[in-house]
């Protein structure tokens, strides 16, 4: 990381030196993992695709664009995620007089984009999953819809073009009125596309509108090319890929990879790998602090406890704070019927929980050292600290007809980061006791009116079809969290009359901060599942979480 530092008067060059390692310290203050420059080793692919799809008035024609990072090639056997992923969405004025036609003045977005993933004659299937904050309708012209999400990641099993292409799309959208009040109560319906593309509303207050690829779409769709090891193949747009990705084929089956082997029947073992989750290695657990109820925190019939890790981008540095496995103690709400609707069974559930670190309710101190300006090794220690109870909202809506469900959770946070210590090559930077954040991080809430305040929001989904596993986030077996934060000013920084807030602010505050949080299966503490034979387990002995999670870029 390079930067200038800021110019002021200096009474001697000894002061000078002392100033400027003082700013290099607090410039990368939260870069905690540097961001990697897009170099020869990556290639930039933005995709521009006709869509058609189904609204309320008849099909309408849409444009799609596909923004990302891939490698410029891999190795086999060696899984990568293609990174910064955005969709953005052009829906055209038709669309825009069908939601209005609902009573919304603004809509929230949530696509699941159908990606094949070919290598040779073999597939598999991806969904690249995003999510937007709420957006006006415009009085005229188009609705655009800009999306961003993580995908999952990939790897080849054998030589040659791992090649990435658009199918099918379905957006969620919740409707929300101008006072706030109106259809935007409801949830999305998550539902998936049907294949005849046909759009299907859930109630008042959301719709899913399914999008099929257009016919002349420019390569089938084809969005980046990656050459997978002794292969001659070119990165995206510079060849045609040796095998069309077609129709997305079964997942890879888990067995030996069937490199070298051409015939039909092993094509499987060759299908590209596609995993839900990034490639990493949880900690030992005598490395993470301990997650039991005691004496000052005793269970009940409804105490839950997990473990969560993960990463908070900060946006002004390009870098992420690694958030390392930490305690929580859940209670878990009961269900209660929903508003009705016709077509689905709806089950709302609050449940309440905390941090658990050494009796306070904050994750661990975390460190990390990185350099500043490329050679003065700088070493940060920090803590989120909770400034009231987090509170989980999770709505469950079953199908009347497949009797498929999704449940949307939303997890409201009051946390604010407190600065602990810090050093520059070595010599100790006294922040004081209290500097950290004015207020809580701060999110958009989705309904401001019933939770004001500032605090957090994380949001997941979780989808159950019958005879399938269940995918995506659900309280219990745990998943992906994600959000946007505004990191705000800091206060209470410096000794010695040093007034550190503003540099730290200038550095360091602002919004559009990215978080993502995964959450480890919960043990139940009334009714503990141990490993077995045939159960994978939830609690150890000692009723703490079996798992411990990994964190995902």
């Amino acid at each position: 990381m390079k930067a200038k530092p800021a110019a002021a008067p200096r009474p001697s060059r000894a002061r000078a030196r002392a100033r400027s390692t003082s700013i290099a310290a607090f410039v990368v203050l939260a870069a905690l993992v540097p961001t990697t420059a897009s170099a020869s080793g990556t290639q930039e692919v933005e995709a521009e695709l006709p869509y058609v799809c189904a609204l309320p008035s008849g099909q309408l024609p849409a444009t799609v664009r596909v923004a990302a990072e891939f490698p410029a090639r891999a190795e086999v056997g060696e899984a990568f995620t293609p990174s910064g992923v955005t969709t953005t969405v052009e829906l055209p004025e038709e669309a825009v007089a069908d939601l209005a036609g609902r009573g919304a003045a603004e809509v929230r977005a949530a696509t699941r984009l159908d990606v094949g993933v070919a290598q040779n004659a073999a597939t598999a299937r991806a969904a690249w999953r995003g999510g937007a904050e709420p957006v006006a309708l415009p009085e005229s012209g188009p609705l655009t819809l800009v999306t961003r999400g993580e995908v999952p990641s990939v790897a080849g099993r054998g030589d040659g073009d791992l090649t990435f292409s658009a199918g099918s799309l379905a957006i969620d959208l919740t409707l929300a009125a101008a006072d706030g009040t109106g259809p935007g109560t409801a949830t999305a319906d998550s539902g998936s596309g049907s294949e005849s593309g046909s759009g299907s509303g859930s109630g008042s207050g959301s719709l899913t509108v399914d999008c099929t690829l257009a016919e002349d779409a420019p390569g089938q769709g084809l969005l980046a090319t990656v050459p997978v090891g002794t292969g001659t193949g070119a990165p995206s747009g510079s060849a045609t890929p040796s095998e069309p990705a077609g129709t997305p084929g079964a997942p890879d089956d888990g067995q030996p990879d069937g490199r070298g082997d051409r015939q039909p029947e092993r094509q499987s073992e060759r299908s590209p790998k596609v995993l839900e989750n990034t490639p990493g290695t949880a900690p030992d657990r005598d490395d993470v602090p301990p997650c039991r109820y005691d004496e000052q925190h005793p269970p009940t019939d409804v105490s839950l406890n997990a473990y969560v890790t993960g990463y908070a981008n900060v946006k002004k540095l390009k870098g992420a704070a690694y958030l390392p496995p930490s305690c929580v103690l859940i209670e878990q709400g009961v269900p209660v019927p929903g508003p009705p609707d016709p077509n689905y069974l709806i089950f709302d559930t609050v449940s309440y929980a905390n941090f658990h670190y050494q009796e306070r309710r904050q994750t661990p101190p975390f460190e990390a050292t990185f350099l500043s300006f490329d050679f003065a090794p700088v070493k940060a220690t920090m803590v989120l600290e909770q400034t009231d109870t987090m509170r989980i909202d999770s709505r469950m809506k079953m199908s009347m007809t497949d009797f498929s469900t999704t449940t949307d959770t939303y997890v409201r946070a009051p946390l604010v980061l407190h600065v602990l210590d810090l050093e520059v090559n070595g010599t100790p930077l006294d922040v004081g006791s209290e500097c950290r954040t004015e207020t809580s991080l701060v999110s958009e809430d989705p309904d401001p009116a019933n939770f004001p305040g500032d605090h957090l929001v994380l949001y997941g989904r979780g989808e159950l079809l019958i005879g399938q596993p269940a995918t995506g986030y659900l309280l219990l077996s745990g998943g992906v969290l994600a959000g946007e934060a505004t990191i705000p000013a800091f206060t209470g920084c410096g000794t010695d009359g040093e007034d550190l807030d503003r540099l730290l602010t200038a550095s360091v505050s602002g919004p559009g901060n990215l978080i993502k949080q995964v959450q480890g299966q919960t043990c139940a503490i009334a009714a503990p599942v141990f490993p077995s034979p045939t159960n994978e387990g939830q609690c150890t002995e000692d009723l703490q979480p079996y798992e411990i999670p990994v964190a995902e870029h």
